[in-house]
């Protein structure tokens, strides 16, 4: 729609406006296109045609034509439409294309058409209003910042505003008359707004769903168009695009505003930039027509009729201290100048602003300053102050909308502006104001009325004017230091001066202000270093403000505390010369916190002031503040005490820290009750009323639980090892246990746990929330847990090289052990859980930088940083604690709390509230919210419920918390939009939040689904799943069912997000998209939703759509500017500048990437066939082989299954590690390795702290002297931990590349099991895999197993797939060259290779079996093929054969099958070739007598077996004795076998003496027919032997009849059972068809060998011999 595209159109040109603007990025070019693009409509600015009956009855016909479209549409639409004209009072055709137009995103917004389209509506002038803002405060009124390309984007302001190529100007007059006739328009439209909802309440009836949403989303839209337009009436204003008629008409309008409101507050910045120029001499305003405007003004001061006096005021204030400028230094031989009376008009105008004054002037501006910059933090003297200084003056209500930040700079730039004129033009009326207030002052408080309300104070609201106007602005504070001979200046010099109470606190409030950062920080020092006129009697009196006159005003406060004073004889006030001297202060307190602020924020802000502070010897700042802090000064002063410690220990060292312990711990004694005695007894202890006094005063517990943080703060010189105390180790060991848990108590259990929960306000709560976290984050974050590690893993003396005196003194002193105690605890448990609860929408709502949102992130980082650290304090620091009793506290914990876990099942709403922080707009919340979810979602404990007694384990709570009130929709919803590709995001590169954000989104998942992959857990729920206990499935009209899950944005991250620049690989993108694939990888393999998630990637084309963007590498591509065969040009003793940086991680995420579509494409051809999907199928199989096809478009190529083989040339040779370097001499570097993903990397972290550990030992031992060492081993250990970098990388790139190959492998195996190849093709795919895997296979035997396993695993699973009989062999007979021949030669040398495992040697076992078994019909006698084959054979040497004959006896599982399986194929094909070869090294090696000798053993073998043995044994046995057949078919074979011992083995064996109708007794239920089995084979190896060594052998017919004499009974046996005879007819009967057959086999075979033996002759003869010898002796 082209609405649809202006308003995206409209959002790019805006985003493109920031990032050339504020991020100065490289998007000039498009920028100027957009621009040029969409003048017209920056032009038209909010114009919008009316409703018109014309439109409405176009549409009522019921065809309308949009876009050249023509569209039908029904009563629905029709009557939508009217109700949107109405609703915007828009023409019903320009209503009906922006209807159409919010169709799709009105699913995205969940929200209906209707309100989708007002919004879209709104969003459009919005956008308008921003570009027209943005282009023209940069062109028009940026000052001195530099941009680039500014003249081009100056005359694409003049084409806006319509003054390009002309010096006319009145269409600029015209462009700033319709952008103030545009604020009136939207003013009447909130006006109408506000109207129909109050007419809604008045009747009483309910407003429709979103009726109330879509007000509150117009007002709001409304407001913030009219603050924009604002902004463009005051940036037109520089340049001069305005005239007189224009400020008339804004005064026309000024006069009708009704109501301090924030609309109101808009057209302040106008006010003051239009009434600055018109009334300055430097525009082309005439003084006669500033004359005349003055007077009109001025005569109009009671009869213009203007709405809200102390508006009208405040602008007369604005007119005359810019007008009175051009009466300064005047220019008197000038006409114009001629016959002014000077002086009377000055005083004439002074007189008119003093009555504006009095008529409110100050009081609007210095309203406005706060409504425009509202005290977010709690900050009571301020507060107090504007009460004072506002009285009944109205301001905005606390829930009203707040400016924006630009609108808020533009307000105080104009303020400023003020400010400077009324100091430079009526210095005269600012001194008259001082007098008369002075001397009304006087006379009131003479007359004993003391009450504040009483005095004018308009000098003190101008103080504060200037503090607000000034705040947060040093560039321009510094105007007011930067010239001491300047009206700035010289004010300051004259305010200081003989001040009254009321007034030090604004001067010092406004001193304050314009001493921010730190140039003027220390122009303030220099200042308060300046001495004043000094004369006696009380020293503010007399002097201007300075050090000298603070410090003694607080001496003397303190004084009179400690030492009071005697009553005075005499009169009421003693004599001095100034009238002013007299008054008797009421507000001393007030002073002083005024003093005491404005010198803590200028040590905190200037070193230098700090420095000269602590450095003073006349006043010990320090004890004076602990002095004023005791039991009868009011506990605002003692906050205003604390704070100024806590702002001398800015950059705090040891000395400084410890001697303010020190006094701190001496005060809690014996400072804070004036009067008690000094007690430094043993067992001395605070009064047990301290600590809730201290917490009783909302200020002072704040203020106290900042100083102690800034106390327990790392010191800056031991920030990297944290391993000292932030106390004296022996703190108050004179009186107590040393340490500093009472204290830590207060803040935890006095104002966190109590006081925090009883405080009402939500500001004050938030404040105190966030002062407490952050004391218990600093005292958690600062312990380094690795000490521990260290002390027992290396011989690093710890306990010498840390600050305090042992290890066990560190570990149980530091307050890490009572915080982590305390978070133990159910009151703290309570509050922490409080502080992280906050209505979502107030969250959304509150600014970043609000008390509300930094306390609540806190609360996050403190959860995260207990479930980080609560394992070294429940198995390390507790243990340690009970094992010293003198360390030990009063039990605090709840003891039933095993982990924090237990805490979070008890507070599961966390677990929603986190999820939805993560859609507010608030990114560090987002991240910190993530952050915390993935630690409780990775946490087993929560992610899977435990089971009750008898039970299996539950559905997880967290799950059904977030599935409860569908808050799962709610949160999946917002990650979802968090998740969408954003093009323009790439420009900002990786600190874009929204990719940091996205980043973070993807870690969570991860580590969730790491995990618990077994079961539902809070990821599933999020991307989109409904869960079950142990099931997932998809909803109907879920997120998922409409495509709208987290899911489908994460996949469509994972496919469109570049990984490239177009010319090299970058790690930060390819980041994000590696994280989307490996997401979906652990769905797509998890049993859980690996159905669901396969279906889902099919139905978008996922693989058809990544395949055609594959892009094969080599070493030489850039990988963020370097290339691997560059970085492996560094020497193995240096780093590598590309493994040690982003280029390297680059390349692991691709080759992430790259394994994972492998995976997923393995596994859609496996389901293809499982599921039955030909043409899925067939797709698939066409992209293995280079050709994509998608339904309706053309074929498009893609790298074929063997291009991405490309990944095979890349290698990371392992590098040297500098484990010998004298920084780790006597560590065990292992103690510094960690488990991530798999992978044993060292932890960077780790080794820096033992760097940092042995750099101190040396120091402290003494060797370390000169600076130079120190710069040489800095330098080192940044070379170290480069190093240690790169060799990290390198294990994750070998652990990807093991990745990425078993995955190819694996593609290939399931095509070459799978495909339907045609006739041929099939070998062809074969054949040619074989071709680039040989190759990469030999060359994995010298040194690499993992490649060499997995290629002779293909290797092996693809001969089996050749078809001999069709594989047309060379017909030259050059096997040398075949594939298959090169194959089987690469199997032999496997089989001795120096890398050859069990495994490996297996594998080619069984490629040499395959290939002698397919070719050997063709290997005929003396054929090439046969010859190649033995030459083959030989050519390996005895060597491999004696590999072989070892796995062949003791070889382990199937590895000894496969070998003599081999050997008995080799053996076949030197028989075959009538070579000797074979049994000659059988012999030479003793195997066939290892063979034979084996069959003794079977018998007890088998008995022995477990049952899983027994198939193995058995298939061991067939192989065994099918060698020792093959080897007996052979004359010379049979020989050997017989000298071997074969009968006597037999014979031992008492194989043949087992009952054959019983059998061999083993643990088997085909016991029977495996004994048959086997007593077969073994008869057919005698059978061979004998048939083999002739008849004429008579030894061996000797031995074979005697064999049968001795088995005679086992023989008739199966002859009896063969014709069921003697086992009874059940028996026979009984037997299994395997067993008959085996019976007539053995029939079979001892009948062969009787009749082979002649043995039937050979006994009757012996019986006919027997009986003719009893003859003769009968």
């Amino acid at each position: 729609m082209a609405e649809d595209d202006s308003l995206a159109a409209l959002q790019g040109l805006h985003r493109d406006l920031c990032a050339h603007i504020d991020l100065q990025l490289p998007v000039l070019e498009r920028l100027l296109l957009n621009l040029e693009a969409h003048l017209e409509e920056l032009k038209t600015l909010l114009d919008k045609k009316p409703k018109n009956d014309q439109s409405r009855q176009a549409l009522s016909s019921g065809k309308i034509k949009i876009d050249d479209h023509e569209y039908e549409v029904n009563e629905d639409f029709r009557q939508q439409t009217l109700e949107l004209a109405d609703a915007l009072d828009l023409d019903e055709l320009d209503a009906a294309a922006l209807f159409l137009g919010a169709e799709s995103e009105a699913q995205e917004l969940d929200r209906s058409q209707l309100q989708t389209a007002v919004i879209r509506f709104h969003r459009r002038r919005e956008y308008i209003l921003l570009c027209v803002r943005i282009l023209l405060k940069t062109a028009l009124d940026n000052g001195d910042a530099e941009v680039e390309a500014l003249p081009v984007l100056q005359e694409a302001a003049q084409m806006v505003v319509g003054v390009h190529g002309t010096t006319n100007l009145t269409s600029a007059y015209g462009f700033w008359t319709k952008c103030l006739t545009g604020m009136a328009s939207v003013e009447r439209w909130l006006q109408f707004i506000a109207e129909r909802a109050q007419s809604t309440q008045v009747v009483g009836q309910m407003p429709l769903p979103g009726f109330v949403e879509i007000m509150d989303f117009q007002r709001q839209s409304l407001t913030r168009q009219h603050e924009n337009l604002a902004a463009i009436c005051t940036h037109m204003v520089k340049p001069g695009y305005v005239n007189l008629d224009n400020y008339k008409a804004l005064l026309d309008r000024a006069k009708t505003l009704d109501r301090h409101d924030l609309i109101t507050i808009h057209y302040v910045p106008i006010l003051l930039r239009l009434t600055s120029w018109v009334a300055s001499e430097t525009n082309n305003i005439a003084l006669k027509e500033a004359r005349a405007l003055h007077d009109s003004l001025m005569a109009g001061r009671e009869s213009d009729n203007w709405a809200l006096r102390n508006l009208h005021s405040a602008t007369l204030t604005w007119w005359l201290a810019e007008y009175s400028g051009r009466y300064v230094d005047p220019d008197t031989q000038d006409p114009a100048m001629q016959n002014i009376h000077f002086e009377e008009e000055a005083a004439a105008r002074a007189d008119i602003f003093l009555k504006a004054l009095d008529d409110g002037a100050f009081h609007f501006m210095l309203s406005c300053s706060q409504d425009v910059r509202p005290t977010r933090w709690y900050d009571p003297q301020k507060t107090s102050m504007l009460s004072t200084l506002l009285q009944d003056t109205p301001i905005l209500s606390p829930d009203s909308a707040q400016p924006d930040d630009f609108f808020k700079t533009l307000a105080m730039e104009q303020l400023q502006s003020f400010v400077d004129a009324f100091i430079t033009h009526m210095p005269n009326t600012l001194r008259r104001l001082k007098v008369e207030e002075d001397d009304q002052r006087r006379r009131l408080q003479l007359h004993f009325q003391r009450s504040t309300g009483d005095y004018p104070l308009h000098l003190e609201r101008f103080m504060i004017i200037v503090a607000y106007a000034f705040d947060g602005f040093p560039d321009a504070a510094e105007d007011f230091w930067t010239d001491k001979e300047s009206n700035l200046y010289g004010f300051l010099q004259w305010a200081a001066k003989r001040q009254p109470t009321p007034r030090i606190a604004m001067f010092c409030e406004m001193l304050r202000a314009i001493g921010t950062g730190e140039a003027n920080a220390e122009s303030a020092h220099r200042f308060l270093l300046e001495e004043g006129v000094s004369a006696s009697g009380k020293i503010r009196r007399t002097s201007s403000l300075s050090y000298t006159t603070i410090f003694n005003e607080l001496c003397e406060f303190e004084k009179d505390i400690h030492e009071p004073k005697k009553t005075i004889q005499g009169g009421v006030y003693a004599p001095s010369t100034n009238p002013i001297d007299q008054i008797v202060e009421p507000e001393s307190a007030t002073m002083l916190e005024s003093y005491l602020r404005l010198l803590a924020h200028v040590c905190r802000q200037s070193s230098l002031a700090r420095n000269w502070i602590l450095d003073l010897k006349e006043y010990d700042f320090a004890n004076i503040c602990f002095g004023l802090c005791t039991d009868k000064v009011e506990s605002g002063l003692r906050a205003a005490a604390y704070d100024a410690l806590s702002a001398l220990l800015v950059g705090k060292d040891y000395m400084r820290a410890n001697a303010m312990w020190h006094i701190l711990d001496d005060w809690t004694v014996n400072g804070f009750y004036t009067g008690s005695k000094p007690n430094n007894a043993l067992g001395a202890a605070p009064r047990e009323d301290l600590w809730p006094t201290l917490a009783d005063g909302y200020d002072e517990s704040i203020a106290f639980v900042r100083f102690l943080h800034s106390l327990v703060e790392p010191y800056p010189a031991n920030e990297g090892l944290n391993d000292s105390l932030p106390f004296p180790e022996g703190l108050g060991a004179s009186r107590r246990m040393p340490g500093i848990g009472s204290y830590i108590d207060f803040a935890m259990q006095q104002v966190f746990a109590e006081r925090s929960l009883d405080v009402l306000d939500p500001l004050q709560r938030n404040v105190m929330r966030w002062t407490c976290l952050r004391f218990i984050v600093t005292c958690l974050s600062t312990f380094n847990e690795n000490l521990v590690v260290f002390a027992n893993k290396s011989s690093i003396p710890v306990d010498a090289v840390i600050d305090p005196s042992s290890l066990a003194v560190y570990v149980a002193l530091h307050p890490f052990a009572r915080v982590m105690e305390w978070l133990f605890n159910d009151k703290v448990i309570k509050a922490l859980f409080a502080a992280a609860h906050h209505d979502v929408n107030e969250v959304d709502a509150a600014p970043s930088d609000s008390p509300l949102i930094q306390s609540l992130m806190l609360s996050i980082e403190v959860m995260d940083l207990v479930m980080k650290l609560q394992a070294t304090y429940l198995d390390i620091v507790r243990p340690v604690l009970k094992q010293q009793p003198s360390f030990q506290h009063s039990s605090i914990s709840n003891l039933s709390l095993a982990s924090f876990e237990d805490a979070v099942l008890n507070n599961l709403q966390i677990i929603v509230d986190l999820g939805l922080y993560c859609g507010t707009g608030h990114e560090a919340l987002t991240i910190a919210s993530l952050q915390l979810l993935e630690k409780m979602a990775s946490s087993r404990k929560l992610a899977v419920s435990p089971a009750g007694f008898g039970q299996r384990s539950g559905r997880s709570k967290i799950v059904g918390i977030l599935e409860k009130d569908n808050e799962a929709e709610r949160i999946g919803r917002s990650l979802s939009g968090l998740m969408r590709f954003n093009a323009e995001e790439l420009e900002a590169g990786e600190h874009a939040s929204g990719y940091v954000v996205k980043l973070r989104i993807l870690d969570f998942l991860n580590s969730c689904l790491a995990a618990v992959s077994l079961r539902p857990t809070i990821a599933h729920i999020l991307l989109g799943f409904s869960c079950g206990n142990n099931t997932v499935r998809i909803a109907d009209d879920s997120l998922w069912s409409n495509g709208q899950a987290l899911f489908h944005n994460i996949l469509l991250l994972g496919v469109e997000y570049p990984d490239n620049d177009g010319e090299q690989f970058l790690a930060w993108r390819s980041a994000l998209k590696t994280r989307c694939w490996d997401i979906l990888q652990k769905l797509w393999r998890s049993p859980l939703t690996s159905a669901i998630v396969m279906e889902t990637l099919r139905d978008n084309e996922l693989l058809f759509i990544e395949a055609p963007r594959l892009s094969p590498i080599t070493p030489d591509i850039p990988w963020e500017g370097l290339s691997l065969a560059s970085g492996l040009e560094a020497a193995a003793s240096e780093y590598s500048e590309f493994f040690s940086g982003p280029p390297a991680l680059a390349l692991q995420n691709f080759l992430q990437r790259r394994a994972a579509f492998l995976d997923y494409e393995s596994r859609e051809l496996r389901l293809t066939v499982k599921e039955n999907m030909p043409t899925m199928k067939s797709r698939v199989q066409n992209v293995l082989l280079g050709t994509t096809i998608r339904p309706g478009e053309d074929a498009a190529p893609n790298p074929t299954l063997f291009d991405l083989f490309d990944f095979i040339e890349l290698s990371y040779p392992e590098r040297d590690l500098p484990d010998q370097h004298r920084f780790f001499e006597g560590v065990n570097l292992t103690s510094c390795q960690e488990e991530k993903d798999g992978i044993t990397l060292y932890s960077l972290a780790l080794l820096e702290q033992v760097i940092r550990l042995k750099m101190k030992y040396w120091k402290k031992e003494g060797l370390l002297k000169e600076e130079a060492q120190d710069i040489e081993l800095a330098q080192q250990a940044e070379l170290l931990m480069a190093i240690f970098a790169d060799w990290n990388r390198r294990a994750q790139l070998l652990r990807y590349h093991k990745d990425i190959l078993q995955s190819w492998v694996q593609v290939v195996m399931v095509a070459v099991h799978n495909c339907e190849f045609e006739s041929g093709a099939r070998s062809s795919f074969i054949l040619q895999t074989l071709q680039v895997i040989l190759p990469k296979l030999e060359q994995s035997y010298r040194s690499d197993i993992f490649t060499a396993l997995q290629l002779a695993g293909l290797a092996e699973s693809l001969i089996q797939k050749v078809d001999f009989e069709s594989t047309a062999f060379d017909k030259t007979g050059d096997f040398a060259n075949d594939r298959l021949s090169q194959l089987f030669r690469a199997a032999l040398l496997g089989i001795c290779s120096p890398v050859a495992t069990a495994e490996l040697r297996e594998y080619c076992y069984q490629i040499c079996f395959r290939y002698i078994h397919g070719t050997f019909n063709k290997a005929t006698a003396n054929s090439v093929l046969g010859r190649h084959t033995l030459a083959a054979i030989r050519s390996c040497g005895n060597n491999m054969l004696e590999v072989l004959c070892d796995d062949a006896y003791t070889g382990q599982g199937t590895c000894r099958v496969s070998a003599l399986l081999l050997l008995n194929a080799f053996v076949a094909v030197a028989t075959v070739q009538s070579s000797k070869y074979m049994l000659e090294t059988f012999v030479s090696l003793n195997f066939l007598g290892v063979l034979v000798d084996n069959i003794k053993h079977m018998p007890q073998e088998l008995r022995a077996a477990a049952a899983p043995q027994v198939p193995l044994l058995l298939s061991y046995y067939d192989a065994t004795l099918a060698l020792l057949l093959r080897i007996c078919q052979s004359r010379l074979g049979a020989a050997y076998v017989l000298n071997a011992g074969l009968f006597p083995a037999v014979h031992d064996s008492h194989l043949f003496a087992i009952d054959p109708d019983i059998g061999l007794e083993f643990d088997d239920p085909n016991a029977m027919h495996k004994y048959y089995e086997l007593m077969l084979a073994l008869l057919r190896v005698i059978i061979a032997a004998v048939v083999a060594r002739g008849a004429q052998n008579d030894q061996t017919l000797f031995q074979a009849r005697e064999f049968l004499k001795r088995n005679r009974q086992s023989m008739v046996a199966v002859f009896k059972s063969s014709v069921n005879v003697g086992v009874g007819g059940g028996g026979g009967g009984g037997m299994g068809i395997p067993v008959r057959r085996h019976l007539e086999d053995l029939v079979d075979c001892w009948s062969a060998l009787v009749h082979v033996t002649g043995f039937l002759e050979f006994e009757n003869q012996a019986s006919s011999k027997l009986v003719s010898q009893q003859n003769m002796f009968s």
